[in-house]
């Protein structure tokens, strides 16, 4: 497409310069999932955003009323209280608005060992910068600030408004995304900038956290054979799991033929015995159960439950005692941008003006994310972002700042042919 004078304007207000500072400084906030310093994380962007003269709204959420509600979606992470951000601009008209969501909760950093450094003292080498959080996702973050600076610079009269999302507790299941769509904050469509190495994600699988207890017969270890061990027990469930992992994701959706595997099931934990020369009478297995898209999570988790069921019956222990499959935790559906939404073009052409190739391609990913709760909201959502999903969570997080760069361009053009500036 061919750049405006207003889309020029605002490309030469980006702040490359600016870009990477900004993100060392909201590496260095350890907001953890559920921290203290999750909080701290939202009321520093509620200053960036008063700074850009956006009408803010930063609240406490009232945490038991979310989770009453018959839709919230779950989490894992203990908590006491949890912060929604929105910051928008004053349209002049009656043009749409545009959503730019991202997230601020990051997951723990495990293993200290395995880290060059410091976790949360990010590291710049050339043009990589590495950190818990980089692009999981506060390269996103930064690339949706460092946006709507250069909108705000150009002092375009605009049409429609830009609402600016961050959340907190995407990581475990999407309370704050739940709770600022609860709050009334809504638009005609969304970009989140998750990392998407350039793609566009149009659609993402879900994912349902399950908790298998498998009981067992405690005896002596010297006299095992009095008792039932309940690793042993869970041994028959374990292989038919790989069974229903191996059916669930054959014919797997088109957007989802570039993972091996598209509906991964994973058995993250297993926790066994308290004594070491004691047969353990107890066994849980927690894991992760992928939702196809388009399939209601209680299909799936009807699956799984009967493929225990099933794996119980054919075993003499468990056929008398058999294993108890529970839901916990976060608990995401899947979700999808409706097909031709003019969305995933929009943003396809900005990527492919500002980088001067052809569109992105367009494909599913395999993990849950915040979209599936606007989608379901009847928000046309889509995922952009900068950075490799597959560095995020694992001690060699690092996001490359040019990518982030072009992201931010992007997003100007996207942003700007959306709200429709008039001179």
């Amino acid at each position: 497409m061919t750049i405006n004078d207003v889309e020029a304007a605002a490309l030469a207000a980006v702040d490359e310069a600016a870009i990477g500072p900004l993100l060392l400084d909201l590496l260095a906030v350890p907001s953890v999932t559920g921290s203290a310093a999750e909080s701290e994380l939202q009321h520093v962007l509620a200053g960036h955003l008063e700074r850009m003269d956006l009408d803010v709204d930063l609240w406490s959420m009232d945490l038991p009323q979310l989770r009453a509600h018959h839709d919230f979606p779950g989490g894992e992470a203990p908590r006491t209280e949890a912060w929604g951000l929105v910051g928008n601009t004053r349209p002049q008209g009656d043009g749409p608005t545009l959503i730019l969501q991202g997230h601020v909760d990051v997951v723990p950093p495990g293993d200290l060992a395995q880290w060059k450094g410091d976790p949360f003292l990010p590291r710049v080498k050339g043009d990589v910068v590495h950190g818990r959080g980089a692009c999981d996702m506060k390269a996103g973050v930064v690339a949706i600030l460092a946006a709507l600076a250069a909108i705000r610079a150009t002092r375009a009269t605009l049409r429609g408004q830009v609402s600016v999302h961050f959340v907190v507790s995407e990581e475990d299941g999407g309370l704050g995304a739940f709770g600022t769509l609860q709050r009334g904050h809504t638009g005609d469509a969304c970009i989140i900038t998750e990392p998407t190495s350039g793609a566009l994600m149009i659609a993402n699988g879900g994912a349902l956290t399950f908790r298998i207890e498998v009981p067992g017969q405690a005896t002596h270890g010297s006299t095992r054979y009095a008792g039932v061990s309940a690793i042993d027990a869970y041994l028959p469930i374990h292989a038919a799991l790989a069974r229903l992992e191996t059916r669930r994701n054959a014919g797997a959706d088109p957007l989802m033929a570039a993972y091996p595997v598209p509906y991964p099931l994973s058995v993250g934990t297993l926790q066994a015995g308290d004594w070491a020369s004691s047969v353990p009478d107890l066994l849980v297995a927690e894991g992760r159960l992928g939702v196809a898209l388009g399939e209601e999570p209680a299909q799936a988790r009807a699956e799984l439950e009967a493929c225990v069921a099933e794996a119980c019956a054919s075993d003499p222990w468990l056929r008398a005692h058999p294993a108890v499959v529970t839901w916990p935790g976060g608990q995401f559906a899947s979700g999808r941008l409706p097909a031709g939404h003019p969305l995933a073009a929009l943003v396809g052409d900005a990527h492919a003006d500002v980088t001067r190739t052809s569109r992105p391609a367009e494909q599913g990913a395999p993990y849950g994310s915040d979209l599936r709760l606007y989608a379901g909201a009847g928000i046309p959502t889509l995922q952009y972002g900068p950075g490799d999903v597959r560095l995020a969570h694992g001690p060699q997080e690092q996001v490359s700042v040019s990518e982030i760069v072009t992201v931010t361009q992007a997003l100007v053009l996207a942003t700007l042919r959306t709200v429709y500036p008039t001179l």
